[in-house]
């Protein structure tokens, strides 16, 4: 599992230091409190290579015997360079979160865009399951996705 700094920035761009936001969670210390705080500590344990938190988080109807072996695979050849929440849509004991997470893979820098279906069960939210959705349009002068303060056209120019 890779190391945070408590100190730094939380990788699901929250603004807040990662000890203040999903560190806890990390830690089994706190449980989300929303489909959209689920989703955001899910992408910052990619970030760590947290195991796992992801299976952990991950409905018990959907574990399958090889996710560790899977999720080990893919954090090997991954690294995830920032996250941009879409939309969070809560209905009761159920919700949507659409987000789309940049990542570089070897020499490729691209975006998961997804749909992802959260449900609210013996007192926890849980990712159920997503929908992949077609790659967004990012606008060459808005603030670059990871974090850097530049504009994306100044920054990784690749995905525009």
């Amino acid at each position: 599992m890779a190391i945070l700094n408590p100190s730094a920035q939380c990788p699901c761009t929250s603004g807040k230091t990662y000890k203040a936001c999903c560190k806890p969670l990390h830690d089994g210390l706190l449980i989300a409190n929303s489909a959209e705080q689920l989703m955001c500590s899910r992408y910052s344990a990619f970030v760590a290579n947290n195991v796992s938190y992801l299976i952990a988080t991950l409905h018990p109807n959907r574990r399958e015997a090889d996710d560790e072996i899977v999720l080990k695979q893919t954090m090997a050849k991954t690294q995830w360079l920032g996250l941009k929440i879409i939309q969070h849509k809560p209905n009761g004991h159920t919700a949507t979160v659409e987000f789309v997470a940049f990542y570089q893979d070897g020499s490729e820098t691209g975006q998961l865009h997804e749909k992802s279906n959260f449900i609210y069960e013996s007192d926890q939210w849980f990712y159920r399951d997503g929908e992949i959705l077609t790659a967004i349009k990012l606008s060459r002068n808005e603030l670059c996705f990871c974090g850097s303060g530049k504009k994306v056209k100044k920054c990784h120019t690749r995905l525009v």
